[in-house]
């Protein structure tokens, strides 16, 4: 990837240009499937669950800032490092697998903006993830790395400002019961699905091999152990910035829900916005529904960098959108992903599509989970820089957190 140049005229100037791996990676976090349990929490039990929001932002924070200090550290991506490290046959199953659940990300964020066209312009849905792909291809392939970061970030900061519309509209809110809904966790039977969907959705796979990659956009000198040490501050203040950011947004989400659906059930994001017509007017409905179509455009175009970057790594080589393995990965990506949602729009609901994706996640996330703790915690790899026993052990019961939330939330889906 292109690197910036080092700033010699100010630390905070310095620190301004670093910010933006992690709001790439925060995109992830706010896709449409984020949507899509943000909404039931928030319908069904108003701000009670708040707090899994937050839980998971914490998670989320802890392991990207972990694999972004294995990309400073030793200039390759998580995908390229398999490759050197692991045995060939090893490597190439677990990256495979990970392609796998690129392109299931992208079918989940595919669909959104197909959805958002939908709810937009009332395109059926084949129609909507044919165009949303198209636009997505073209846009990884004639941009550079620095624009597609400037635009996504504006994208982040539309999503933002549409949400923060919408909750300055709406009239009867309770900030209270918010506030407390943050941080004191709230746990029913019934409520049980839906936090596990929310917490086992939020760490994903293709968010940790993209952090990994995306930081190689700043480094500056590898040699220098002072250069060295002020990239992993610069990396941990852009990785909680860009994760708040996330908290926020998904918070959101969950207020919207609460203020103005609680207790009626919203399961599909298009009978949310159908509800909010008789509520807020049809302004606050367009809104919502551009702020969705942001999310998935933006989501789709992270989800197809990581497809790229996975792939050009089993070839031991960096995400190029002009290299011929890294197009290839994305073109396997986005086009698998709308086959995908062509092929089951015939026989399934939009919904049972982004269930079925997410299952798909759940059972590769801890491939990628441990493979990261593995080399992290390598001497051979890390050198110095690799995770002391204390961080090492909270890495792991971490993944062993989130595996266990991700097998609890297949039972109850094929319950």
């Amino acid at each position: 990837m292109k690197h910036f140049l080092q700033d010699k005229r100010h630390p905070t100037l310095d620190f301004l240009r670093y910010v933006g791996p992690g709001l790439i990676v925060a995109v992830g976090f706010i896709d449409p499937g984020n949507w899509a349990a943000n909404l039931a929490a928030g319908s069904q039990f108003g701000y009670k669950l708040l707090w899994v929001i937050t839980l998971s932002t914490i998670m989320l924070a802890f392991l990207q800032h972990n694999v972004a200090h294995l990309g400073i550290v030793t200039g390759k991506c998580l995908s390229e490092n398999a490759t050197k490290h692991l045995r060939p046959a090893i490597s190439r199953t677990v990256l495979g697998s990970a392609v796998l659940a690129s392109i299931s990300t992208a079918v989940a964020e595919i669909l959104g903006g197909a959805l958002a066209l939908q709810m937009l312009f009332n395109l059926p849905i084949v129609v909507g993830a044919i165009l949303t792909a198209l636009v997505v291809i073209w846009f990884l392939f004639s941009n550079s790395y620095s624009k597609i970061e400037k635009v996504i970030i504006g994208f982040v900061c539309l999503i933002g400002v549409s949400l923060l519309l919408e909750i300055f509209i709406i009239p009867h809110i309770s900030w209270g019961a918010a506030a407390k809904g943050a941080f004191v966790p709230s746990i029913s039977g019934k409520s049980l699905p839906i936090i596990m969907s929310a917490l086992g959705a939020v760490v994903m796979p293709h968010n940790l091999f993209l952090h990994s990659e995306v930081i190689q956009s700043r480094q500056w000198n590898l040699k220098d152990e002072a250069i060295m040490e002020r990239q992993l501050r610069f990396e941990f203040f852009d990785t909680i910035f860009s994760m708040f950011l996330g908290w926020v947004i998904n918070s959101a989400i969950i207020i919207i829900a609460a203020a103005l659906f609680f207790p009626r059930v919203v399961t599909e994001i298009s009978q949310a916005q159908e509800m909010l017509v008789p509520l807020l007017g049809p302004a606050a409905a367009i809104l919502f529904a551009i702020a969705f179509l942001f999310a998935g455009i933006a989501s789709s175009v992270t989800a197809g960098m990581a497809g790229g970057s996975i792939f050009a790594g089993l070839f031991a080589e960096p995400y190029d959108a002009q290299d011929p393995h890294s197009r290839l990965g994305v073109l396997i990506t986005i086009i698998g992903a709308t086959a995908a949602i062509c092929g089951l729009s015939f026989v399934t609901s939009s919904f049972n599509i982004l269930i079925y994706s997410q299952v798909f996640l759940s059972i590769q996330l801890p491939i990628t989970i441990f493979l990261q703790i593995y080399l992290t915690s390598s001497q051979q790899v890390m050198g110095k820089y690799k995770n002391v026993w204390f961080t090492k052990w909270l890495l792991l019961a971490t993944g062993a957190f989130v595996t266990l939330l991700n097998i609890m939330l297949i039972v109850e889906t094929f319950k």
